[in-house]
Order: structure tokens, then C-alpha cells, then sequence
């Protein structure tokens, strides 16, 4: 699944996207002395694609990709690891989204608030998709 299909476009109406936003935690981020002595604010935001068909018909939570359950194991792996790059970090959330099976595509992208003096905040963005897996 192409990259765009992460957009706003509805070609397949059968596929939903979930928008997890502004997911707020702290955990240990960086590689300076005082970043890895103190916990740091991180924000998360993941768009998730899956084939909702099933759950559409049958208005059953077990048809449906359960959002509650991923967000809950993102917090507790974020909370319970430390790591030196925002890239790992994105890279290992991203990871933990694609091990449903349910997951077409994903996206994730988080924030480091206050990383740099005259900036809001420092963010990473990676996507994977099923398609790309294959192709790789």
C-alpha cells in the first residue's frame, strides 16, 4: 500500500484509518547525561489503515481493530524502555503498530517538545505497509 494511501483519499471504502493523536508520555530520551537521568515529555501521533468491512456489518468490537489495545502497548513500551535516538523510538512504535495482523499501513510520527532553543519541538515520521514488506 503506496504511501498516499495514508492520506484523506477513500478510494477503497472498505479501509478505515484510525488517528491517534497527541498521545502524551515520558519516558527517557537522548543521549545527554541530564536526558538520561530525567524522564522527557514525547507526543505521539499514529494513523493506522486497516480493512474494516467486517466490523462495519457486523458492529462487533471483535471484527475491529482494536485501537485501545495498540495504544496501551505503545504507553507501556515507550514508559518501560529507554533510548538514545528518536528514530529507534519511532521505528520500534511503528514496529509494535505492524505486528497486528489487522495493520495494512501505519504511520507514525513523535515529538520531542523543547529539543531545540528556538523550537516547539523536534519530530521523526516513519511509515510501513504490508505492500512494502512484500516488496522488500
Amino acid at each position: 500500500m503506496p504511501l498516499h494511501a495514508l492520506g484523506d483519499e477513500h478510494l477503497d471504502h472498505d479501509l478505515a484509518t484510525i488517528r491517534i493523536k497527541d498521545l502524551r508520555l515520558r519516558t527517557h530520551i537522548g543521549i545527554k547525561d541530564e536526558e538520561i537521568q530525567n524522564r522527557q515529555d514525547v507526543v505521539i501521533n499514529m494513523v493506522i489503515r486497516y480493512r474494516a468491512d467486517r466490523a462495519v456489518a457486523f458492529n462487533h468490537i471483535e471484527q475491529a481493530l482494536n485501537y485501545r489495545t495498540i495504544t496501551k502497548q505503545v504507553i507501556q513500551h515507550v514508559e518501560d524502555h529507554r533510548f538514545q535516538l528518536l528514530e529507534r523510538m519511532t521505528r520500534e512504535v511503528l514496529d509494535l503498530v505492524m505486528s497486528f495482523d489487522q495493520v495494512l499501513a501505519a504511520q507514525v510520527e513523535i515529538d520531542k517538545p523543547h529539543a531545540l532553543r528556538f523550537a516547539d519541538s523536534v519530530s521523526i515520521t516513519l511509515s510501513d505497509s504490508r505492500e512494502a514488506r512484500r516488496q522488500g
